[in-house]
């Protein structure tokens, strides 16, 4: 549903995310084997792994696979012409890749939330994302706002003779925007659905709702943020700095801000993913 080349930090992205979501129902399921005495069962029963791929293969690789039959040239940034462009084995690929990826993300998320460390599972969800917007909004050569919001190669090698509102109303009445606006409702609806719903399903969990520290739509509202706009800031932020600095001198100076407001013990982001209720360390139910 996006450009492939965004594809692989989208899905992995997605996955850590959801196990974030998921972090108590995921600490007491660990329990719940561990204290059996013995593992009776098996990974693949975990229900949220499980969604968690069925996420991928049902709704990220069709929509994909769609977008690139549909149009080939948008769905790779104008890299590719049309479909001769699009080596055959690629498509294979894209569809194991893109179900590799979330579930990589997940279980790495979760083997974070397992030994206690929270905040660096949400960070994983950040980094991607983050790569995500920076692929969309700078690309590999400053154009990947261009390639996104153009339909074909003609398109872009005209971006500079007309304005931007121009080239964005003609790609918002195109039929690869249409396309994009009906797989999207699908994609996007169910992938908040299920984030909004675990986050729910564990602050019900017995005694998790007291370390949530608003109300539940403010603390909705502050992970979307925290997942989804910090990430995109970042992004916008990090290509405005490149674009005037150069690459090694605008990503250093991007990490040097970076890095204390993500990392430093007392960070604005570590104060607003406390005030969701998501468990930073071993959480039990009481």
């Amino acid at each position: 549903m996006i450009p492939i080349q965004a594809v692989p930090f989208w899905a992995y992205a997605t996955g850590a995310t959801f196990a974030v979501a998921a972090a108590r129902q995921l600490q007491w399921w660990q329990r719940s084997v561990h204290e059996e005495g013995i593992r009776t069962r098996s990974h693949a029963a975990n229900p949220y792994l499980m969604l968690t791929v069925l996420f991928a293969a049902v709704l990220l690789v069709p929509t994909g696979l769609f977008m690139m039959w549909q149009n080939p040239s948008w769905a790779t940034m104008q890299v590719a012409r049309d479909a001769h462009g699009v080596w055959a084995g690629f498509v294979l690929l894209y569809a194991g890749g893109t179900v590799i990826a979330a579930l990589l993300g997940f279980l790495v998320a979760q083997a974070l939330v397992l030994v206690g460390a929270g905040y660096w599972a949400y960070l994983q969800s950040v980094g991607a994302h983050f790569l995500l917007f920076a692929v969309l909004v700078h690309g590999w050569d400053g154009t990947g706002y261009r390639r996104l919001l153009t339909t074909d190669r003609r398109e872009l090698r005209a971006w500079s003779k007309d304005s931007v509102v121009n080239h964005l109303l003609h790609f918002m009445t195109s039929g690869t925007f249409l396309a994009l606006l009906v797989l999207g409702a699908a994609v996007i609806a169910t992938l908040l659905i299920t984030e909004i719903g675990w986050l729910v399903e564990g602050w019900e969990l017995p005694g998790a709702d007291e370390d949530r520290k608003v109300a539940r739509v403010l603390a909705v509202a502050v992970a979307a943020a925290g997942v989804y706009g910090l990430p995109f800031i970042g992004a916008v932020a990090a290509s405005a700095l490149v674009r005037l600095a150069g690459w090694p001198l605008g990503l250093a100076l991007f990490a040097a801000l970076a890095g204390p407001a993500l990392l430093a013990r007392r960070s604005p982001v570590r104060a607003l993913y406390g005030v969701v209720g998501i468990p930073e360390r071993h959480w039990k139910a009481d």
